[in-house]
């Protein structure tokens, strides 16, 4: 089995989870009334996707 030969420092360690944080999810702008929302995703308050609408959400 495979044993490192020095002992890893804290700070190698530290650079190596310091590169994992989270990023900010990006949000996608409304052209018709200027609300955010996740892209690739129907839009939460009206129901569209790509300029379709895809869910009624007057049903809803």
């Amino acid at each position: 089995m495979a044993v490192p030969k020095r002992k890893q420092s804290k700070q190698r360690s530290r650079k190596r989870r310091g590169a994992n944080h989270f990023a900010m999810p990006q949000f996608a702008k409304d052209p018709n009334d200027g609300s955010t929302f996740l892209p690739h995703h129907i839009h939460p308050k009206t129901g569209m996707y790509r300029g379709r609408q895809v869910i009624d959400m007057e049903a809803n």
